[in-house]
């Protein structure tokens, strides 16, 4: 494994329950993972697990009751500048055209117009959406919005992409074009960032990746991390592989039984 460029070490996340009887909730309970600089690491586990908790206090957005996050070795202690979210909902400005989406966090970051007008136009080519920068969400497909939701990401060169289930709200067609397209925008020598990719579905994670682990039922803990086999770069061919389908089910298997104790 490349550098470690993302460490959770012993991290732990209780939450106050809304039902008096309940108590508080232990969400995540001694989760210690590394993340190899320029890696793309996928997170699977049953659904209340902790994984889009686990990756918001890897970007510094919620901070964990114990333990700690280190990015290159020095602890996390909110968001910076040098990561980048991306949710399930596009999250887009509805009153912003796609141009103007794309470019908010540039503007927050003070870069100059000509530099935003640069980096918009490099990215809006690079997912397809040059000849609708001017449009709003709301004439977009929904494929077309998440493919302005991975622009923005990328817009800001964060060395590191936290994203929490990107394309699952998009048909299934949409989301293998939107999974080929993000590996076709991160696999670059010269742009390749540290991903973190958060998914319920074992054939998106097993495609993306170069690692995926795989969480308990809640309270999450990290119960293995499996390497992925397949070469790159990664197409439709991919996916008919003897080893993707091998691995697919290999995963299943270990994550079954932990959503089988998540329902109890």
């Amino acid at each position: 494994m490349p550098s470690t460029k993302i460490e959770a070490i012993g991290i732990r996340k209780e939450f106050a329950s809304s039902r008096q009887d309940q108590g508080r909730i232990l969400a995540l309970d001694g989760v210690n993972v590394a993340i190899g600089a320029g890696e793309f690491f996928a997170i699977l586990g049953p659904s209340g697990c902790g994984k889009s908790t686990l990756l918001s206090i890897a970007d510094g957005l919620e901070a964990p009751s114990s333990g700690e996050i280190l990015i290159d070795g020095k602890p996390v202690v909110g968001p910076g500048p040098d990561r980048a979210m991306c949710f399930q909902e596009h999250a887009l400005f509805p009153w912003k055209t796609v141009r103007h989406n794309v470019e908010f966090g540039l503007r927050v970051r003070r870069r100059s117009r000509g530099e935003r007008r640069e980096i918009v136009d490099h990215y809006l080519e690079m997912v397809g959406l040059s000849r609708f920068a001017d449009r709003y969400p709301h004439e977009l497909s929904g494929g077309m919005r998440q493919r302005c939701a991975l622009a923005r990401t990328f817009a800001l060169d964060a060395s590191m992409l936290f994203m929490d289930e990107p394309f699952a709200a998009v048909d299934a067609q949409t989301r293998n074009i939107l999974q080929e397209e993000l590996l076709r925008i991160w696999d670059r020598p010269d742009e390749r960032k540290t991903v973190a990719f958060v998914t319920h579905s074992i054939e998106e994670a097993v495609f993306l990746a170069d690692r995926v682990a795989v969480m308990t039922a809640r309270p999450g803990r990290i119960l293995d991390v499996f390497e992925v086999p397949l070469p790159r770069p990664r197409g439709d061919a991919s996916r008919s592989d003897p080893g993707f389908r091998d691995l697919v089910l290999d995963l299943w298997q270990r994550l079954r039984v932990q959503a089988e104790r998540s329902s109890w």
